[in-house]
């Protein structure tokens, strides 16, 4: 079986994330790449694809070469910079997947917070006005501790939802 990783990345967390994801894969017939326009819909048989986050989704590249995959088996993985909140990144997973087709296997999603642009952290302190500093506040710290992710910790996390999907793979009877 061939394992195709593929990956957009923003900031270096996405990127950092797949290669974690791609060490962990235990099948030597395996592969990791930039999605850069490809329009390849065969380079495996099981994808890893990975994401950074927009506004509750991923980029319309990634979107778009979900939508364009048909009989494979499907894992996604991303970053995020607001972390600590599961529902969010289930809701995130949810929104991504819907472009998966019916006719693929879905294996399950991993996500972890990463670190943003410091004209983030800019952006927050320019919203304070006297009433939301409260709020605000709160989305300095929720910059702050993205700084330090994708961490160790993150890295392990990833490792086991690589086992976990090999572990249903070779479930069904496939070759791992």
């Amino acid at each position: 079986m061939k394992v195709q990783v593929l990956y957009k990345s923003k900031t270096g967390n996405t990127e950092k994330l797949a290669k974690a994801i791609y060490a962990a894969i235990p099948d030597p017939d395996k592969d990791i790449q930039r999605l850069e326009g490809q329009k390849n819909y065969d380079m495996g048989d099981v994808y890893f694809i990975g994401y950074w986050t927009d506004k509750g989704t991923a980029s319309f590249e990634i979107l778009d070469y979900l939508g364009e995959l048909h009989n494979k088996k499907i894992a996604l993985f991303g970053t995020c910079g607001f972390g600590g909140n599961e529902k969010y990144f289930q809701r995130i997973e949810e929104n991504v997947k819907a472009f998966i087709g019916d006719d693929n296997e879905y294996l399950g999603a991993f996500m972890c917070q990463g670190k943003m642009p410091i004209q983030i952290r800019e952006r927050y302190e320019s919203m304070k006005n006297g009433e939301n500093d409260a709020k605000v506040e709160a989305l300095l710290r929720n910059f702050d501790e993205a700084m330090l992710h994708p961490d160790r910790d993150d890295m392990e996390k990833a490792a086991v939802f690589v086992n976990s999907v090999f572990e249903k793979l070779s479930g069904e009877g496939a070759n791992c």
